[in-house]
């Protein structure tokens, strides 16, 4: 099983097929800053509908793994606070199955927007006092669509860390009764 860990704008050549990962631009003065994040024309937008947007704010130490859709895209930012995103590929036709990302998003130079496609288990912990994640999704929210691992599942063999704060949703299996698009 492979392993990346690093930000890259663009689509990953040697990360995730599917997974793009845009590095923001702030423009600050003296009243604060302006940061743009999508534009439905971004290229990390690409086919993307809008269907939700949800926001959590999480303490330190929590986290929330795995979780993973059939028919949903993710698309991830860190406005507040730092997390370790961590992202891996689940799709045995991918040909980068089995390839984990590690993605540090947030506060202090690691400022991106992240695109997960359906079949890419994600994840994060929390690393700072408290992180706010605000996500957009290409279809409302229908929990037969969103499929769960164990947080400490060996399929991934991620290290958390120390004393993990998680749900107990986040300790179980569910596979989503929707059916996945086969990559090309």
């Amino acid at each position: 099983m492979g392993q990346v860990v690093g930000k890259v704008e663009g689509e990953l050549s040697e990360g995730i097929v599917g997974v793009t990962i845009k590095e923001l631009v702030s423009h600050p003065d003296d009243r604060g800053f302006f940061r743009e994040i999508c534009r439905n024309t971004d290229p990390i937008f690409e086919g993307g509908v809008f269907g939700q947007w949800s926001h959590s704010k999480m303490q330190r130490g929590v986290v929330k793994a795995w979780h993973y859709h059939h028919v949903q895209t993710d698309w991830w930012y860190v406005p507040l606070g730092q997390v370790q995103t961590v992202l891996f590929d689940n799709r045995p036709e991918s040909s980068t199955y089995q390839v984990k990302l590690v993605i540090e998003m947030g506060e202090g130079g690691n400022e991106v927007l992240v695109r997960i496609p359906p079949g890419v288990l994600h994840g994060c912990r929390v690393m700072s006092d408290f992180a706010h994640l605000f996500y957009i999704t290409s279809h409302t929210y229908d929990p037969n669509e969103e499929g769960r691992i164990p947080y400490d599942s060996e399929l991934v063999g991620h290290d958390w860390g120390e004393n993990p704060i998680v749900a107990p949703n986040d300790k179980r299996d569910f596979v989503p009764t929707s059916i996945r698009e086969k990559l090309s």
